[in-house]
């Protein structure tokens, strides 16, 4: 099984896949919207996680009118998203490993603190 970041599609077959030009694709790599391996021969291969790429880059110029220095700034800030929910997740967990036997106990959607002021 392949994995999800390896790069095996040559140009000609994400074009023909994506039903676009492969000067189109050429272009998104100008615009660094997306970045191919190459090979030692400086053939451009792509991912299975390229192509998803590509294929959002499509639907926000194609479906929703974006221009590609909109796509730009909207993959950017998705990039920063994801980066913020790893850091939040990684927090959880390390709040989660910190306060075993804790005093906060979750009760639907509040927190309920106890307090022992007995010291």
């Amino acid at each position: 099984m392949r994995n999800y970041e390896e790069p095996v599609y040559l140009i000609s077959v994400v074009a023909k896949v994506l039903n676009i030009h492969p000067q189109t694709l050429r272009q998104y790599e100008r615009e660094g919207l997306v970045e191919p391996s190459r090979t030692e021969g400086k053939m451009r291969l792509y991912s299975e996680k390229d192509l998803d790429k590509i294929k959002m880059i499509l639907r926000l110029t194609r479906d929703l009118g974006v221009n590609l220095a909109g796509v730009d700034v909207i993959l950017r800030l998705k990039q920063r998203l994801e980066e913020c929910e790893a850091i939040i997740d990684e927090l959880r967990s390390n709040i989660k490993t910190q306060n075993k036997g804790s005093l906060v106990k979750r009760v639907s959607s509040f927190d309920m603190i106890f307090v022992d002021d007995k010291k």
